[in-house]
């Protein structure tokens, strides 16, 4: 079944809509990706479901495969190179019999690759179809990031206390060469794993007698392996090689960046350095655009929500405004914005410190302050650059305040973050920037503000009934609400906790999400600011008043469907 053939299906179905399926059509053609790979990347159908209904199609059977009952002797029934070329893992080898699972068992070449695999090796062979997302998990098991390290690390024959922490390790005799090949190999193999594991940033940090690697996935860090003090300086110097920083200043700060090639994606790494007195930390940001780079129309918004933002980007002229605390996914949410504006003819500028991910037709400059260029000199210079939106990646003084305002006023779409607790912060907040409140009204379009939660795993998560003092909360936030929303939720309300399996790796968490609320400028805010100061709370009674879903109602419908727990939502918003 080719890619074309299911999308078909998938839409004759009415599991994808056509503007979707012609979009998976349009970004296929210009990548090397599968159209099932973009729907399993974009979680815009359930996995399981697609591979059902695969299966239906071509008469293969499914088999569901669990990738910690297979060890890596089963591995090696198939290399990991024809594994990843054919899309084909070992899923189970008794009595002679190799029994496979593939991700397309209908494909000839596919086929012929086992079949030579069978008879090279006398095996009997069986076949099953496996979904995209099996595969995916088990090709990770080919490549055990520790292993590999610990590998490298025993190469090098590194003794601890043969050199001082932070100082420059030397070798006296033999060649460089010998030295640098499992440095490399370290490097490369982090990061790969890094990628593998959906990390937003690696942290290399030197400790008293160690050299901590960590890895933030899912917002917390994690250790992910221990080596000797000794390579502390070897390894930051081969990050410094490929970042061209200068790998002989070790005593002030140093940025930046480069770009490899990860399982057949270019990812983008920001590198960030920190002299300490055990040796320089450094903290690399991983920007997968797989990962960081979401379509407006995969935003995890409930329907209001979403009417509301359209509505607000879809204005000839005005401000967007997206608030939330460092790391809740405000850029993201950004990037999709301007996503969703990318037209043909569109001029979008952006102003950025630095730029994250580069989208095409989106015309991006990175602001530099210690020469002079920042968010506020840049702004008068794309101004003349004949913009239709402008992207400010943040508004963090008065004079970039007032800029963005002005640019606002004169028929300009623009579009920033800012840093407030909520939606209704936003106009206080420009207030305190000097911004002449008269201006507000007619400048700002959307405030949005947001958070970013841990989605529980769904292969453990388990309903249960909500204790009697979270029904209630779960009462006071459904007043107000539209019924179409609370409508399929009936008391007593159940909700969800996961108690950790192999898929979350015990953590009961897989991935995170985010919750939303949109508050609007209307007439009655006018009004308000009309008659004198402002408050946050007649702003708040303000949203309630137009039908605002808050980032705690928008919350608590969310875990009520099974994506969050209700314990984190609560302490992660208020009540509005």
């Amino acid at each position: 079944m080719t890619g074309e053939e299911l999308l078909k299906q998938l839409e004759s179905r009415g599991l994808l809509t056509e503007p979707v399926a012609a979009r998976i059509r349009r970004s296929a053609s210009t990548s090397n990706e599968t159209p099932e790979a973009i729907i399993f990347r974009e979680r815009l159908i359930p996995d399981d479901a697609v591979a059902q209904l695969k299966s239906e199609l071509i008469k293969v059977p499914l088999k569901k495969v669990d990738p910690a009952t297979l060890d890596a002797k089963l591995l090696e029934a198939v290399p990991e190179e024809t594994a990843r070329t054919y899309m084909a893992i070992p899923i189970s080898l008794e009595n002679n019999v190799l029994i496979v699972g593939m991700v397309h068992p209908d494909d000839p070449q596919s086929q012929e690759a086992m079949k030579f695999l069978a008879r090279r090796n006398h095996f009997n062979l069986g076949v099953y179809l496996i979904s995209y997302g099996d595969w995916e998990a088990v090709i990770r098991k080919y490549s055990p990031y520790r292993a590999q390290i610990a590998k490298a690390v025993q190469s090098l024959n590194v003794k601890e206390g043969t050199a001082s922490v932070g100082q420059k390790v030397v070798s006296l005799e033999g060649s460089g060469n010998a030295e640098e090949g499992p440095i490399i190999k370290i490097v490369a193999d982090t990061f790969h794993e890094a990628v593998l594991n959906k990390a937003s940033d690696v942290h290399i940090e030197p400790q008293e007698g160690s050299l901590r690697i960590r890895f933030r996935i899912d917002g917390d860090l994690r250790i992910v392996a221990s080596l000797p003090a000794e390579l502390g300086q070897p390894i930051t110097s081969r990050i410094k090689v490929v970042s061209n920083l200068k790998i002989d200043e070790t005593r002030v700060p140093q940025d930046g960046r480069f770009r490899a090639r990860i399982f057949d994606r270019d990812i983008d790494f920001r590198v960030a350095t920190l002299p300490t007195p055990l040796g320089e930390k450094m903290v690399i940001r991983v920007l997968d655009p797989t990962s960081g780079l979401k379509r407006f129309e995969n935003l995890d918004l409930l329907p209001p929500t979403r009417k509301t933002i359209t509505e607000g980007l879809e204005k000839p002229f005005g401000m967007v405004l997206i608030t939330g605390p460092t790391g809740s996914g405000k850029t993201t949410t950004l990037y999709s914005f301007l996503q969703h504006l990318n037209q043909e003819d569109v001029n979008i500028i952006s102003l950025e410190d630095p730029v994250e991910y580069f989208v095409s037709g989106v015309n991006q400059s990175q602001v530099h302050p210690e020469i002079g260029y920042d968010f506020a000199s840049g702004l008068r210079q794309i101004l003349r650059q004949d913009p239709d939106v402008v992207m400010i990646g943040e508004i963090r003084d008065g004079e970039t305040a007032g800029l963005a305002v002005q640019a606002a006023l004169t028929g300009h779409i623009v579009l920033s973050t800012l840093h407030t607790n909520n939606s209704a912060g936003v106009i206080p907040r420009l207030i305190d920037m000097k911004v002449e409140p008269f201006l507000l009204p007619v400048s700002i379009n959307l405030m949005i503000a947001q958070r970013l939660l841990g989605m529980l795993c769904p292969d453990c998560k388990t309903p249960e009934p909500a204790v009697p003092e979270v029904q209630e909360i779960i009462k006071r936030a459904f007043v107000g609400l539209a019924p179409e929303v609370t409508s399929v939720f009936a008391a007593p309300y159940q909700i969800y906790h996961a108690k950790g399996c192999a898929t979350c790796k015990g953590r009961g968490i897989l991935g995170r999400s985010g919750i939303y609320e949109a508050f609007k400028m209307t007439r009655e805010i006018e009004t308000l600011m009309a008659k004198g100061s402002v408050t946050t709370t007649q702003l708040a009674e303000e949203a309630k008043a137009q039908g605002m879903i808050s980032m705690r109602q928008d919350g608590i419908v969310k875990a009520l469907q099974g994506k969050y727990s209700i314990e984190e939502v609560i302490r992660e918003t208020e009540e509005l």
